[in-house]
């Protein structure tokens, strides 16, 4: 037996009462950190040119690989990463050289913790590291073990056996992880020269030419006096810029809103439709324009970071070892960036080693830091599958030589700094078309203005 209702219902009360609405939600809206932390550049010709002091090119590349199964073969044109290769002649002969050298490299795998080669041995062999990482390790004034650095996929040493010289290792290189390396030997090279003219030609000219003055960052030298009294000569100098100095362009997001007329002239209350689809899009927008800004391949930072740079992780893991060295190869260091999922694993290797990371106030609230320098949260930064990452610092600001972001304001139409919003019209389905625009880049002034530390380990 049913209860007689005594009252209307609340279902049917609802009929004659105003809901009370949120403007929609968009769940893919993030922080955005990068846009906000990055000073903003006029680029009022769509192109923004970074004049540098002329820099040697000394051959800190990266060699490329390609595999047949578990078979490793470096692509022969790659070769020219190694110094004494730089500027071997191109065209079918240099091709053949090249193509020469490639096919006598011999692939060997290291487990963790093999030598690779010995200090005080004789540099006999070039060594392409195909994949894997490992360390070099050094004596120091008294003796006890220094680790040198990291080195990791496509990166080589022992390339000053090109040359024939009787040198001797002056460090250990000790397989970190499970490593494949390509070696080319002594034996082979002296082969390669005896049938080669053109090799052999070249590695005596690169062997005798004599290094152009430099600095340590690699610039050309000015040359100055010191220290002297009386009436000596001064040296007389001057300062030489680059030739080719590199040009950004401005990229460009864009996407056309449609609404219908019927739905911005009848459903327009209490809320503006049209508001709230700009809105929306351009939230979408900016968000492409953060991931462009680090991934694109041609300005992304990730892809515009200097290669000597780009460190590697000493185990693995993020450390506070490794964010210390990212801090010390540059000046300055105004905030890191890194996937949320690495900044929780570097705060698991802080809980690990017993050691409590600071935090910094920014924007009247407070956020995680490494030694007085912000970390923030950005999950554009890829996650590859194989379950490593990056983690990027940087100096920023024109006056500072650091990183830049580059737009153009005054837009027609303009609705935010280098975002623009125009009327196409109505069609014949009564349609209204908007196009939206974000115009944008971003600009590293110097190479010590970014750093990335790269395989950043965060399931382990």
């Amino acid at each position: 037996m049913t209860e007689q209702q005594l009252s209307l219902s609340t279902s049917a009360a609802r009929n004659l009462a105003t809901t009370t609405k949120s403007v929609p939600q968009m769940q893919g809206i993030t922080p955005r950190w990068l846009l906000r932390l990055l000073p903003w550049v006029e680029a009022t010709g769509g192109a923004y040119r970074v004049n540098r002091r002329l820099s040697y090119t000394v051959g800190d590349g990266v060699v490329t690989f390609v595999n047949d199964g578990a078979a490793v073969r470096v692509i022969p044109a790659e070769l020219r990463e190694l110094p004494p290769l730089r500027g071997l002649a191109a065209g079918p002969g240099g091709e053949e050289v090249l193509t020469g050298l490639a096919g006598r490299f011999t692939q060997r795998e290291y487990a963790p913790g093999d030598v690779i080669v010995s200090e005080g041995h004789p540099v006999d062999q070039v060594v392409l590291i195909a994949h894997g990482k490992v360390a070099r390790v050094g004596r120091g004034e008294y003796g006890d073990p220094v680790e040198l650095g990291v080195l990791a996929d496509g990166r080589f040493f022992g390339d000053r056996a090109l040359l024939g010289n009787s040198d001797e290792w002056d460090h250990s290189v000790r397989a970190l992880t499970p490593t494949t390396v390509l070696t080319l030997t002594n034996e082979a090279i002296g082969e390669l020269t005896g049938r080669y003219e053109a090799l052999r030609t070249h590695l005596e000219a690169y062997r005798d030419a004599p290094e152009p003055p430099s600095n340590r960052q690699g610039e050309a030298e000015i040359e100055l006096a010191s220290g002297h009294d009386g009436e000596p000569v001064l040296p007389g100098t001057f300062v030489d810029y680059e030739t080719n100095p590199r040009e950004y362009e401005l990229s460009v997001a864009q996407t056309v809103l449609r609404v219908h007329t019927r739905v911005a002239d009848l459903y327009n209350g209490p809320m503006d439709q049209v508001e709230q689809q700009l809105r929306l899009t351009i939230e979408a927008l900016r968000e492409r324009q953060e991931h462009e800004m680090i991934n694109n391949r041609d300005f992304g930072l990730l892809h515009n970071a200097d290669l000597r740079q780009r460190i590697q992780t000493r185990g693995g893991p993020p450390t506070p070892d490794d964010l210390d060295e990212l801090l010390s190869r540059r000046r300055g260091s105004r905030f890191f960036l890194a996937h949320p999922k690495t900044i929780a694993a570097f705060g698991r290797e802080c809980t690990r080693r017993g050691v409590y990371p600071g935090t910094v106030e920014h924007e009247g609230r407070r956020t995680a830091s490494w030694r007085g320098v912000p970390l923030f949260p950005c999950d554009k930064i890829p996650i590859s599958g194989r379950g490593t990452s990056s983690i990027l610092v940087m100096r920023t600001g024109a006056e500072e030589q650091g990183v830049i972001g580059l737009r153009r304001t005054d837009l027609p139409d303009e609705v935010a700094p280098g975002l623009s919003v125009r009327f196409m019209g109505v069609d014949e389905h009564a349609v209204l078309s908007y196009l939206v625009s974000a115009y944008y880049s971003a600009a590293v002034l110097v190479p010590d203005a970014l750093g990335v530390l790269e395989n950043v380990e965060i399931a382990r």
